[in-house]
């Protein structure tokens, strides 16, 4: 992966490169933000930027046995940890390693959902387990084979556990000689701040509609038209852009969930509450968290509709279809209140609360909201 390779970030790319040309590159580097933005992208042109022994001012070279090996992701001082589902105590990275490459020589944008569904994670959630912590720690230890450098990437530390995060605490703050860290998270704010305190932090902005709109066309040959549409709905992340490009299953059935709760909690219908209830109560947990994100946005979306701004407003045709007749319903009289709700929701789920409870506890308050 080169910096050529990635989607706009420019400004974020130029830090980058501008830090090791400079000798200035901290040992440990927090790139925030959404993955569509291009944070495992930016991490693995850093890596082999890093990793080049004949890199150029404006990129890695591409050609040398370090790129090819990098590229392939096979070299021996490039590594990675990243959440999985624990099968035993001694579970790592290691066990799903092969899975993880094969990922991401398919694609670089890509969420956890994406991610579970590769593993095969039905209905149990990811982690990064203590076990894991050992393994980078040991991983580190180690002498580097081919350069100078050793890069541990990092996705979602977020999903640590409590002791994986501690047992991290003193490589970050005293690596050894030539080591980089690069974390990549979605929701830096559930790192411990020692964690965070023991990073640069770079927040990954969102892709430029332009750069954007000129990847969708160049890169997936569509059309003028409907690449400037897509590159507006997507709101600076290309993993939503590339899921505009086909019909979406899990897309298509959050946005029914959506429609059927609020158009049963108008009717207060509660057999039918209690039904859809307990259909989201069984679903993954994962799915369930993502469906409360796309309620969470759904909600703000409704909200602005009712200014009259389009250019403020990121939905779909059918989303935006059906916000014509239910944006009234979401107003400044319920928008803080039922935000907070769902957020609360999301966070319940997320510490293994039952989902049937969470989601029922939602659709009585639902009701209320609607009501105001």
């Amino acid at each position: 992966m080169q910096f050529k390779d990635i989607i706009g970030q420019q400004e974020t790319i130029a830090l980058l490169k501008s830090q090791v040309d400079g000798g200035r590159l901290p040992h440990a580097l927090l790139l925030a933000g959404a993955t569509g933005y291009g944070t495992i992208a930016l991490a693995l042109a850093l890596a082999n930027y890093v990793l080049c022994q004949q890199h150029k001012e404006e990129d890695s070279c591409g050609v040398c046995p370090q790129c090819g090996k990098a590229n392939k992701f096979i070299h021996p001082d490039l590594h990675f940890s990243f959440p999985f589902i624990k099968k035993s105590q001694t579970t790592t990275a290691d066990d799903y390693y092969r899975v993880w490459i094969e990922m991401l020589l398919h694609d670089k944008y890509f969420d956890l959902n994406d991610w579970l569904e590769q593993m095969g994670a039905d209905n149990k959630q990811a982690v990064i387990t203590d076990a894991e912590s050992d393994r980078v720690i040991r991983k580190l230890s180690l002498e580097s084979y081919e350069g100078e450098w050793k890069v541990m990437i990092i996705w979602l530390p977020e999903k640590m556990t409590a002791n994986a995060a501690n047992n991290l605490l003193k490589p970050l703050e005293e690596p050894s000689k030539k080591t980089l860290f690069i974390l990549c998270s979605e929701q830096p704010e559930q790192i411990i701040t020692t964690i965070l305190s023991r990073t640069q932090r770079i927040d990954v902005p969102p892709i430029s509609q332009k750069e954007m709109c000129d990847a969708l066309v160049h890169r997936r040959g569509i059309d003028q038209k409907m690449a400037v549409n897509i590159a507006h709905i997507a709101g600076g992340d290309y993993l939503k852009a590339l899921r505009q490009l086909c019909t979406n299953e899990e897309a298509q059935q959050k946005f029914g969930s959506f429609v059927s709760l609020m158009r049963l909690a108008y009717m207060r219908n509660m057999p039918e509450l209690q039904k859809w209830s307990e259909e989201m109560g069984s679903q993954p947990r994962e799915k369930q968290k993502a469906f409360l994100v796309y309620m969470q946005q759904m909600l703000r979306e409704n909200f602005m509709y009712n200014f009259g701004r389009p250019e403020l407003n990121f939905m779909t045709p059918q989303e935006l279809n059906f916000a014509s007749r239910f944006a009234r319903f979401i107003n400044e009289r319920n928008i803080i209140t039922f935000s907070d709700l769902v957020a609360k929701a999301e966070r319940d789920i997320a510490g293994n609360v039952n989902g049937k409870i969470v989601f029922y506890n939602l659709v009585l308050q639902t009701i209320i909201q609607l009501r105001k």
